[in-house]
Formats: structure tokens, C-alpha cells, sequence
């Protein structure tokens, strides 16, 4: 054995040997015997990669979590289960768009300019060059993922799986279109669901306004807004029913102020009357809360902005055509001049921003494609409720609950060019919101007019949509395939917190919608990496860490160690580097701990069998107490580990075998192995233990220190080697 363990050339070098095994594949595992084929279920385990997106690069969060997903798949590909984990990237929607986009304009260029079909190959170009980075950083971390599965969510056969959804869910009248108030993203032109926002807390101001009641001019009802401008849209001013102070103008009429309109005083509900003066302005085109109100009153639905962000001609002519915050200046000014303004207030809210971008986002109607979410939440709830799927740790059961629970209609249609495009197609003739038909391929001939060619919907499915399909569409679903058969339900599902509605809930409806069995047994949500502060990590604040670095600095197995040492079970993981030095000095440990009980093998001239060195250990009348208590000891480590790898208790498992590796064995054991080796009659048992111990060290290191343990399992003297990878657990 080399004097030093250099990560630089080993990681590599072991890596290589792995993916030429081909033992990342179940199926070319080479302990797969008759039983196991028998009744495949009861020997498959099967993990998901959460896809990363086709923009991203490896981060502290997918370090992690990949880190996790390994550690099983190892352990019960050691344990002699046939393990699956797929790999995959999404096509990241609107992320990709703006990436593609950003590229353009470096060229002076817009997608407008190049047309869809040109752009879209522009896109797919984008994605041959770089959407596959992610995956080639996760292999310099380890992770054993069998590659030649490796799915994308714009691959062919996902895409007809995404067709097939869609078409189920409307012919089942699970989809609809209709005109509603969206989130919409004047920057990326296009709709957002409730989960893709992004809330800021932000300073601005709560301005007080006087509106005229009708019957009295002179006298006035106040409102409160963050948001003047919107005024212009006003259908009502509303109240709550139980607020003494605005009983006797219920029913009654004021006059909206600009537009000079008689709009009533109503009574509702949603109306605080802690806020502002208790007394709101409803109005339905542009705010969520305000469309509620105007549905129950029947109010109608004014819109004032546009989906470029400014104010149409339904905002009055002097202001058509300025952005929202120059109308907002404007609308004050004249408010001002009429002595409308009672007060303006310093106030502190959340501003919801798209997610991708940053932009405000502004609530307008717009003609969209929604899923009906009753019945499928109810499934998912049921599911989870018995027991059928169980969250680690258990509190993120209310999370997932208190959304679902809640839950209103799925906006799944976006305004973008990459992506999954509906498959709808529009009579070319007959215009009109119904005159379409939903189907897989474009017909030869219009069913509606029979006489033109039709025009399929520009829009594309919401990026979730299609991710809520991957634990099956990956396994060739809608066909009825062997791996499908095989490995669905998959078993254990690793995430972060802040994507168990975005995705989570969605794959469990959706398992149960369309395979009418849960996707997965276990969701387990790991812990968010925060930095040694607390605060979020994140490149453009300067906050970020880089894996890859560290990987650089440290080598990947001390990387992991570093990790996963810090991972004991709470909320967040404040990452402090130390442990990865600790990782590095622990690696160090266990390869100088291999090169003293190795070149002490000097005497042992033939390939040792494992198996039959545990029995004749078992046997040996000439073992000391101390021999006697670390055979125990390593034993009971296994057991243990085992045991904390089962319940997610990956932390604790590793703090368990650092403190017997470095103190039970290195510190007292091996010490007293070399007075042991000077008694010739010691000798022989001595050096079997230490090899015996040492194997049973590495194996259960290997699923949290991979290439290190695999390097030194290379150089054992045992026969009938081939990896640690797929040596048996027991």
C-alpha cells in the first residue's frame, strides 16, 4: 500500500472500476440467485433521484441529500437486495427558458426573433452542451446510480407518458380551461402556481383612502391599501358582517373616486377588521382574496392591468399605457389634489415575486388550463392517514396535510416555448374557447370544421406536472414494462422540506391516480443546509458553499463524512468546514490502521475465505478477552449500524463507527495486537482477528465512505474477491 491516501488519483481510479462492474445495474448484480427472480418484490429496493434541474450545479443540498440516497442503495445492495437508484434531470421550464434567453441577448437577439421551432432547438442544443454537468459532478461525489437508466423529462417516451396524463385527466373532466385570477409574471410572460412564488419582506406604505358615499358626498367610508393604484378596478367596498362600527352602511352605495362609479358596501367574511380601518376595497381582477369575495357577490371583473404590467384603457384614459408604479404615483397625485388621501403609514408585508426571476407578480384574469384538486387531494390524504405512506420525521405529515387540506384548483398551463406542449389542438376555422379537441397527435383532418388544418395550443404544461409523474413515467409507464412490474412501488423517496407539496404531494396522487398503488413507502425529509449562522446559503449573496471545492480540497469520502457527521437529526444543518477536516484526518486514520494490519500479513502465504475465517474464529480456543471483546464489539456494530441506517439515523450510525473505528479498535486493539504478535502462539489468531475486524470496519464504513474503503478492500488477501460494493452485509 501507498505510504499516503491521496483522494486525487484514487476517487477516480475506484470510480472507473466501478462503473466497468456495471454492479451500479440490478440487473448484472452478481449475487442474484433463483430465489430473488422467484419474487422479485421481496428482494428489490428502489430509490428515485429527486431530478435535478437540466440549469443546475451540484450544491451543499444535493451534496447531502445524494449522499443519503447512496447510503442506502449501498447498504441494501450489501444486504443482497437487487437496488435500483435512477438518475435523472427535469427540464427545468421557465429556469431553462431564462437561461437560453440570457444567451440570446449576449447576441442581441430575442426568442421572438428566432421564432418557437428555431429557439427550441436552441434550447435542446443548450442541454446536449451543459444539462448533463449535474450528473458528472454527482459521480465525483460517489453516488452509485445505475446510469444507463438515466432519465429526462423531455426524453420521448416521458413525453408520451406526460400526453397520456393530461388526456386521462380531461376525458376524466379532471381538467378544464376556464378565465380566473392567476399569478402572472410580467418578466417570464406567463402564469405561476401558488407554490412557485416567492415571498419578500419588503418596506412600503399603507395608504388611507376616502371614498364618497353616495348619499352624502361629504361624507366618507376610508379603505386601506398597499396598493392605490388597483383602485381603479374597484367593484365594491367590503366590511365584515360582525363590525359594529359599519352596520348602518351595509347595502348601501359610495363612489369610487377617479372613475366616478357607484360601487355598493357589502358585507363578508374575509374582511379583518383589524386591518386598516376595517373597511377594504374589493378589487376582483387583481388581488385573490377580492375575486373570493367577488364570486359569493357577484361582482364583475374589471381588468385594469395588462400582462406586460401596465394599465389598460379600462383604467381610465390619462392612464393607459404606464407601468403599475407610475400609476401607482399618479393615482396618489390626483387622490391628493381632491384631499382623498386621509393618511399615509410606514408598513412592512410580504410582496410575492416569481420564483425564477424575482419579478412582483400580478394577480390578473387570464384564459388557463386547471386541474380539479378535490378528489386527488383526498386520495393523498387518505394514503398517508393509514399509514400507507409514513414522512421521516413524522411532524412534516402536517405540512403536507395543512396544504393539501387547502388546497384550490392547479393552475397547470404556462406561456413559454420549452416544455411539454399541451396536446390540444384548435379548430383553424372556428374560433371560439370550445372549439378544440384534446388527443395525442395532430389530426389529419379537423373533426370540428372538416376543412382546415388545426392549430395546436401554444401553451406548455407547468414543470411540476410532469415531475409528478416520475416515479413511474421512468419505468416506461404508460407501457406495461419489467422494471415497471419490478420496482414500482419504489421504496424510500429523500427530499427537502421545501418541495413536499411542489412535488411530493403531487407524486403520491398521481401514483395512486394512475398505478392506483402509492409511488413509495417512506418519505424521508432531510435536513436544510444552512450556513455555521443559520443563514441560507446562496451563490449570489456570497453565502454559498461549493461541494465541488470541497470535494477538491478534501476528497469526496471526507466531503460525505463531513456531511452526514453533522446530519443527527435536527431541522437544519448548520455546516461547519471542521468536520471535514475531521473527515480527512478519520480517512487517514483507517488507511495508516489498513497499511499497519496489511504488511503484519506477511506470514499468512495463501488467499484468506472469509467465510471460513469467521468460523474458525468462532472456534478458537487460543483467542485472548481482548481478541473475545472486539469480535463482539464489531458485531455489534453491525448490528447497530444497520439498525440507524433503517431508521434514517445516518449521523448517529457514523459518530457510532468513528468512535469504535478510531478509539475500540485503532486505540485499544490494535495497540495491544502488536504485544499480542510478539507471542508466537498469539500470532496467527492475532493477525486473523485484525483482518477480520478490519473487513467488518470497511463494510460498514463503505455506504458512507465509499471509494476509501473500496481501495483498501482491493488489496485484502481474500479469494474470490470482486468489490466491496457487493460483498454481503451478514
Amino acid at each position: 500500500m501507498e505510504k499516503i491516501y491521496d483522494p486525487k488519483i484514487i476517487e477516480p481510479e475506484i470510480y472507473k472500476l466501478w462503473e466497468k462492474s456495471q454492479f451500479f445495474n440490478p440487473d448484472k448484480l452478481p449475487f442474484l440467485k433463483e430465489e430473488i427472480d422467484k419474487d422479485s418484490n421481496n428482494f428489490t429496493f428502489c430509490i428515485m433521484m429527486p431530478p435535478p434541474n437540466i440549469t443546475g450545479s451540484l450544491h451543499m443540498g444535493h451534496a447531502l441529500n445524494n449522499t443519503i440516497q447512496d447510503i442506502l442503495i449501498r447498504f441494501k445492495r450489501m444486504q443482497g437486495f437487487k437496488t435500483l437508484w435512477l438518475p435523472g434531470i427535469d427540464h427545468a421550464g421557465i429556469a431553462t427558458q431564462n437561461v437560453v434567453e440570457k444567451e440570446l441577448k449576449k447576441e442581441g437577439k430575442t426568442r421572438f426573433e428566432l421564432g418557437r421551432d428555431e429557439f427550441v432547438k436552441r434550447v435542446w442544443e443548450w442541454y446536449e452542451k451543459y444539462g448533463k454537468i449535474i450528473l458528472d459532478q454527482l459521480k465525483k461525489l460517489g453516488a452509485s446510480c445505475d446510469w444507463s437508466r438515466t432519465r429526462f423529462t423531455m426524453d420521448d417516451d416521458y413525453v408520451k407518458a406526460v400526453q397520456a396524463a393530461f388526456i386521462h385527466y380531461y376525458k376524466k373532466g379532471l381538467i378544464y380551461r376556464g378565465e380566473r385570477v392567476v399569478n402572472w409574471c410580467p418578466r417570464c410572460a406567463t402564469s405561476l402556481s401558488d407554490l412557485e412564488l416567492e415571498y419578500k419582506e419588503e418596506k412600503g406604505s399603507l395608504w388611507y383612502l376616502k371614498y364618497p358615499l353616495k348619499e352624502n358626498p361629504n361624507k366618507f367610508i376610508t379603505v386601506a391599501t398597499t396598493r392605490p393604484e388597483t383602485m381603479l378596478g374597484d367593484e365594491a367596498v367590503a366590511v365584515n358582517p360582525n363590525d359594529i362600527r359599519y352596520k348602518n352602511y351595509i347595502g348601501k352605495k359610495a363612489i369610487l373616486p377617479l372613475q366616478n362609479k357607484e360601487i355598493p358596501i357589502i358585507a363578508d367574511n374575509l374582511v379583518e377588521p383589524e386591518f386598516g380601518t376595517g373597511a377594504v376595497k374589493v378589487t376582483p381582477a387583481h388581488d385573490f382574496i377580492d375575486y373570493e369575495i367577488s364570486l359569493r357577490h357577484n361582482l364583475p371583473l374589471t381588468k385594469i392591468i395588462d400582462e406586460e404590467g401596465k394599465m389598460k384603457e379600462e383604467a381610465g384614459q390619462d392612464f393607459i399605457g404606464l407601468s403599475v408604479l407610475e400609476a401607482r404615483k399618479k393615482v396618489i397625485a390626483e387622490l391628493e389634489k381632491l384631499s382623498l388621501v386621509e393618511k399615509v403609514e410606514d408598513y412592512t408585508h410580504n410582496v410575492s415575486r416569481c420564483y425564477r426571476c424575482g419579478t412582483a407578480i400580478e394577480p390578473l384574469p387570464n384564459l388557463q388550463w386547471f386541474v380539479k384538486m378535490k378528489d386527488l387531494a383526498k386520495l393523498a390524504i387518505e394514503e398517508v392517514e393509514k399509514g400507507g405512506i409514513v414522512f421521516i420525521p413524522k411532524k412534516w405529515e402536517k405540512l403536507y396535510f395543512d396544504w393539501l387540506q387547502n388546497i384550490k384548483d392547479w393552475c397547470i398551463s404556462r406561456q413559454i416555448w420549452w416544455g411539454h406542449r399541451l396536446p390540444v389542438f384548435f379548430c383553424g376555422n372556428k374560433k371560439g374557447e370550445k372549439n378544440f379537441i384534446v388527443v395525442e397527435e395532430k389530426p389529419n383532418k379537423c373533426p370540428i370544421c372538416n376543412n382546415c388544418e388545426m392549430i395546436q395550443s401554444e401553451d406548455v404544461l407547468d414543470t411540476w406536472f410532469s415531475s409528478a409523474l416520475w416515479p413511474f413515467a421512468t419505468l416506461g409507464w404508460p407501457k406495461k414494462t419489467k422494471d415497471l412490474e419490478t420496482f414500482y412501488p419504489t421504496n424510500v423517496l429523500s427530499t427537502a422540506r421545501d418541495i413536499i407539496n411542489l412535488w411530493v404531494a403531487r407524486m403520491i396522487y398521481s401514483g395512486l391516480e394512475f398505478m392506483g398503488k402509492k409511488p413509495f413507502n417512506q418519505v424521508y425529509v432531510h435536513a436544510t443546509v444552512l450556513t455555521r449562522e443559520g443563514k441560507r446559503m446562496s451563490k449570489s449573496l456570497g453565502t454559498g458553499v461549493d461541494p465541488l471545492e470541497l470535494i477538491e480540497k478534501y476528497g469526496a469520502d471526507a466531503t460525505r463524512f463531513g456531511l452526514i457527521y453533522q446530519s443527527m437529526g435536527g431541522q437544519d444543518l448548520h455546516f461547519a468546514e471542521e468536520h471535514l477536516v475531521a473527515g480527512k484526518k478519520f480517512c487517514n486514520k483507517i488507511w495508516n490502521a489498513s497499511r499497519f494490519i496489511l504488511s503484519n500479513m506477511t506470514d499468512i502465504t495463501e488467499l484468506i475465505n472469509l467465510k471460513k475465517l469467521s468460523k474458525i474464529l468462532k472456534t478458537n480456543k487460543s483467542l485472548t478477552k481482548s481478541d473475545e471483546k472486539i469480535l463482539l464489539q464489531v458485531q455489534e456494530l453491525k448490528k447497530n449500524v444497520a439498525k440507524k441506517i433503517e431508521n434514517f439515523e445516518f449521523g448517529q450510525a457514523l459518530h457510532d463507527i468513528y468512535d469504535f473505528f478510531w478509539h475500540d479498535f485503532c486505540d485499544i486493539y490494535i495497540e495491544k495486537s502488536k504485544q499480542q504478535m510478539k507471542d508466537e502462539k498469539l500470532k496467527e489468531s492475532t493477525q486473523k482477528v485484525l483482518l477480520f475486524v478490519l473487513f467488518n470496519s470497511l463494510k460498514v464504513l463503505h455506504p458512507f465512505m465509499p471509494f476509501l474503503t473500496e481501495k483498501i478492500y482491493q488489496i485484502f488477501p481474500i479469494e474470490d474477491k470482486l468489490f466491496l460494493m457487493v460483498e454481503k452485509w451478514d
